[in-house]
């Protein structure tokens, strides 16, 4: 529970900085930036949030009842355009899993990299 309060109050402040800063992104966006940030600064170990983020993860069904809901209430809408919908959503689908292979790939190719480069200045 506390990681996943820590995780919401990342939001908040991300949000608090969004309007406080007048930036153009979500602050769902600034908040992965600054967790990221963090991550990779070495100020958060993956292990104190790891729980709180697959809780979320696994709960994630949840976030998106809203939007079952607003199919249920426009069926003239899905009757018309469900193709369109359902094109948009598989497209997109596909894009973000194309982009996270790519970063993915990049990014194990990049600690590679640095592995070997401490390695062979441990070498030296």
């Amino acid at each position: 529970m506390v990681q996943v309060l820590a995780l919401s109050a990342l939001w908040v402040l991300a949000d608090w900085l969004r309007g406080r800063l007048g930036l153009p992104l979500p602050a769902s966006l600034l908040g992965l930036l600054v967790l990221a940030a963090l991550l990779f600064g070495g100020v958060v170990r993956t292990g104190w949030i790891r729980g709180g983020a697959d809780w979320l993860l696994g709960e994630m069904l949840l976030f998106f009842i809203p939007a079952v809901l607003a199919v249920v209430q426009y069926p003239d809408l899905v009757r018309h355009d469900g193709w369109r919908i359902c094109a948009v959503i598989g497209c997109s689908t596909v894009a973000v899993m194309v982009v996270t292979a790519l970063v993915v790939d990049r990014v194990y190719r990049l600690e590679l990299m640095l592995a070997r480069r401490q390695r062979e200045r441990h070498h030296v």
